[in-house]
Formats: C-alpha cells, structure tokens, sequence
C-alpha cells in the first residue's frame, strides 16, 4: 500500500513577516544589503526566517532590480586542459562573488544564435569568453543579442567594444625564444593551431623578435588548423619524415601545451639522434609530469580572471597589474642532449 502524497509547503517573505509582524517589503530589505532598515528589525526578521528555513527568490530580487548575478561564460576549447583550468577557476571565482555561471558550450561552431538567445533571455550581466576564438559570426551574434559588458581572457582580438584580459604575449615569446637561443639552437620552428592572426596571442611576434635580435629568421612554420595532441603528432610526424636529417630544426616553440605534447611523442616515437628542443604554453597540469617535463610559460589564469570579473562585475581595471606578466616554467624539454647527460640547465 502506497503512502499517501503531502505536498510540502514552500515557506514565503509573507509567512516569516505574519509572524515577524512587519510587511513583506521588510522581510525583502532584511535580506538586501545596504537596505534602508533598522538593526532590531533585521535581526528580528533573519531569527524567524532561519526558524522557518525561509530562503529569498534570489531571481525574483534580482529581475526587478534589473540584475540576475549571473555571468555567461563562453567557451570553445573544453577539450583542452587550459580551458578546464579557466572553467574551474572562474565558477570558483564568480561563487565567491555571490554570481553563478552559465555555460555556453559553442565548440560545434553552428549554434552561436542559439546559446546566446538562452543567455539573453535569462538576463546575464555580463559575457566573459575563456580564449575563445572570436569569429566574425560569434562577434556580430553577442552585439546584437546583448547589451552587456564583453570581456575575452587569454586572447586577444580587433573588437573596441570587447575588453581584453591577456598577457603581455610579446614578451613572453621573447622570454621562450630566448631560452632556445640559450642552448645554441639556431633552426628555431613554431607550431600553430588555428591560423589566426598572429597579434591574438603574440608568442609567435615575441619569437620572432627574439630571432631577430640573434640575426636569425625562423626556420619552419607548422600549422594545426586545431589545438588537438593528435593533429600536432600528425603534423610533426609528416615533418619528421619529410624533412632531410641534416635540415631539420633545433627546437620548436608550440603555440600551447597540447601542441607540445603531441610534439614531443612524435619525436620519442621516431628513433634519431637528432634532438630537438620543445617549450609550450599555459602550463597545464600534464606539463609537469616526469614523462614530460615540459618547459612552458604559465599565464597565471588565477590573476587574470581576478582581473577581468574585476572589470567585468565592478567596471575597475588595473592595466598594468602584476596579472599581465605571467611566469616562466623552466623543467627539462628545451635542453640540448649534451645538457641531459651533463644533468645542467642553461638559462
């Protein structure tokens, strides 16, 4: 025999002002900081809500004073460790600050209309896009559908109306090309994925700069299409197997670290006694592994999201702050062989 079904009542502002013996806008100010209500009220109102186990509409509150405490987060890479990296740090970061995410996946590339109509229709106060590459599509779609603040971390763009929150990339290339140019490499190649423009990150200018300091030039451009491990084993493999032993590069600087690390089991996978130095980008939990130590530059994704909710959620910036620098991570990939056996880093 089934049990009979007792629909539970929800407790409501007007119960806990019945019994407090105030009205219901009272029981809203309690719960609204910087409202205009006297201390005994307050404290009066919270005892009988707690009692009751009242909770106020956060979305109710939020839609009549026009603000809904909740930020879409745009993403297109979530296959890669950096982006989950960002993912986790923002929804930590926006918890903290009493905002909830909403998450629009637009990795397929078709439904930009689509996910942003369901972020317009539940009112975000803002747009943050995890170095997401922006198309001329997702640009005009997140125009026309919003009137919101637009903030991009980790990339940079060629939009006046969408902030950016990235590293100095120029220097942080410099710093890596510098770093081959150490250990006596003089054929120095750059792994890209999707062929954009290349001031979006710069790493590939400061390379260059650095190059062209040292009276070099870059030895080979390799191309992706895509920051997948698989592809950059395709790629590098083909150049590998290409290229005459004699012609082949010193080192190469990938674009992130995925790329890096399909790379790098590339040439594990190839016996020679050619070696060549590899450094990444991002830092991603699997670069400092004993199978990789991989040497990468860490952009600091807990300094920069501070730094574009800050002008996201507040409307304050600090252009110059200690976010925009980044940290150089130094293990053993970019060293040359006559170093690995000597067990010494140059610098």
């Amino acid at each position: 025999m089934s049990k009979p079904h007792t629909k539970l009542h929800k407790v409501t502002a007007s119960d806990v002002a019945r019994l407090a013996g105030v009205s219901k806008w009272t029981v809203s100010r309690a719960f609204t900081p910087g409202a205009s209500i006297s201390e005994q009220a307050r404290e009066k109102v919270l005892k009988i809500a707690e009692k009751l186990g009242y909770r106020p509409n956060l979305l109710a509150r939020s839609l009549s004073q026009k603000k809904t405490q909740i930020i879409g987060v745009v993403i297109d890479e979530l296959k890669n460790p950096h982006s989950m990296l960002m993912l986790d740090t923002v929804t930590h970061q926006l918890q903290q600050r009493g905002y909830m995410a909403l998450l629009l996946n637009i990795g397929s590339g078709d439904n930009y209309s689509s996910v942003m109509l369901l972020a317009d229709q539940l009112q975000i106060d803002g747009l943050l896009f995890l170095g997401t590459v922006l198309t001329d599509d997702l640009v005009r779609v997140a125009k026309e559908t919003h009137k919101v603040p637009l903030v991009q971390v980790c990339r940079n763009n060629d939009e006046p109306d969408i902030d950016v929150v990235n590293i100095d990339g120029l220097r942080a290339g410099k710093k890596l090309g510098e770093l081959l140019l150490a250990q006596g490499c003089t054929r120095i190649g750059y792994m890209m994925g999707p062929e954009t423009s290349s001031h979006h990150t710069q790493r590939l200018d400061g390379l260059k700069l650095a190059l062209n300091e040292a009276g070099l030039d870059l030895d080979v451009l390799l191309c992706t299409g895509v920051y997948s491990r698989e592809r950059s084993y395709e790629v590098m493999s083909e150049y590998l197997n290409t290229q005459a032993p004699h012609l082949l590069m010193d080192a190469l600087f990938c674009e992130n670290d995925i790329l890096a690390l399909g790379a790098l089991a590339a040439l594990r996978d190839r016996a020679s006694d050619h070696v060549i130095s590899v450094v990444g980008f991002d830092d991603i939990e699997e670069a400092s592994l004993p199978t990789w130590q991989l040497t990468t530059f860490s952009q600091r994704i807990d300094l920069i999201i501070t730094e574009a909710l800050n002008r996201l959620i507040d409307g304050k910036a600090t252009p110059d702050g200690v976010w925009s620098q980044g940290e150089l991570r130094i293990r053993r990939s970019h060293l040359r062989l006559s170093d690995e056996k000597q067990g010494t880093h140059k610098k």
